[in-house]
């Protein structure tokens, strides 16, 4: 059976998650084996690293050669990087939180971004669901083990709905966008590029930033497995300074990643995006500086923080079984903070 047609529940224990070696890439050796290589797990977010994937710069920099693969969520990501087919990857901080509280070796070394609004809960026009509590007895799409699921989850405890009282179902972006061109959903958390083409028959009912407000904030990291972190030190170093190159070129010049910007055909080209959303998608985002990403707000203590809160949350709904004893074990600034040094 092919991961697309699995539902793994976000509750399995580690033993469990290594049982599912090769379901996304396929069996066989460690992901780094070969001295210069890395394997990279990437989702769909409109991000600047992109630009940076597009560019080759990492590659030619380090001389390392790299294997970008697309993965469609989180949950998936961290199953990859637990099966040992993954080296470094992107997950949301649901996903993240929930790999800590599973004890999985890994470590949190890059804030991708802050989610801000770029996530949102919305309803298909037609379905008369104007709030939140409308959602009583419909159809919700998400991925599970994200960020949307777990503010979506947040979003029905505050209105007063379990979730026995709206069918939730697991699906990575590309099959909510199928299932939403069918009819076969109400209303889904979900972000862009699928966002943005869903957006066009739907209204919006919350956003990521509107729980963030209310203390549940969510962001997109970069983490690695710890081995890599150990045996790759340099490599990583190269790999923030760029990224950070990357956040700060679209902070200064943002206003010219316009459609037909080679930058913004990079973002479509590897998410899969209509280059008329990827503005608008990228704009949704907040990227911290190089000095902001070591500091207490993130890796230096917030996202520790953050990943505790979410797993606390996670457990409440029956989403991990346990917390880990401590959530900065997981976390670290010491990439960005040598990335920093002159």
């Amino acid at each position: 059976m092919t991961i697309m047609k699995t539902r793994l529940s976000a509750t399995m224990g580690l033993a469990a998650l290594i049982g599912v070696i090769g379901v996304v890439l396929g069996p066989g050796v460690p992901a780094c084996a070969a001295e210069k290589s890395v394997t990279f797990a990437y989702q769909d977010m409109m991000t600047p690293i992109r630009v940076l994937m597009e560019s080759g710069d990492l590659e030619k920099q380090t001389g390392y050669k790299v294997k970008w693969v697309k993965i469609g969520s989180g949950g998936d990501v961290i199953r990859a990087m637990a099966s040992g087919n993954v080296d470094v990857g992107e997950a949301g901080s649901s996903a993240i939180a929930t790999a800590a509280s599973q004890g999985l070796p890994v470590k949190l070394f890059w804030i991708l971004d802050d989610i801000g609004d770029a996530e949102q809960l919305v309803a298909r026009n037609g379905t008369g669901i104007t709030s939140v509590k409308d959602l009583k007895g419909k159809t919700v799409a998400v991925p599970f083990v994200s960020t949307a699921h777990y503010q979506l989850m947040f979003a029905l405890q505050e209105a007063g709905l379990g979730p026995k009282d709206v069918r939730i179902l697991n699906m990575r972006p590309p099959e909510i966008a199928a299932a939403w061109e069918r009819g076969d959903i109400d209303a889904t958390f979900v972000w862009a590029p699928v966002l943005s083409t869903v957006k066009k028959n739907a209204t919006v009912l919350a956003s990521a930033g509107d729980f963030a407000a209310k203390g549940k904030a969510t962001f997109d990291g970069i983490l690695a497995t710890n081995a890599f972190l150990a045996a790759h030190p340099d490599f990583a170093t190269t790999f923030v300074r760029l990224l950070a190159a990357a956040d700060a070129d679209y902070a200064r010049n943002g206003s010219s990643w316009t459609v037909g910007s080679p930058q913004v055909t990079a973002i479509a080209k590897w998410t899969g995006a209509a280059p008329a959303d990827v503005p608008e998608g990228l704009a949704a985002y907040r990227f911290p500086t190089l000095e902001g990403q070591a500091s207490a707000q993130w890796l230096g203590g917030g996202a520790a923080s953050a990943l505790r809160s979410t797993a606390e949350f996670l457990k409440a709904q029956g989403r991990v079984p346990d917390l880990a004893p401590d959530y900065g074990a997981y976390v670290t600034a010491d990439v960005a903070k040598a990335a920093a040094k002159p």
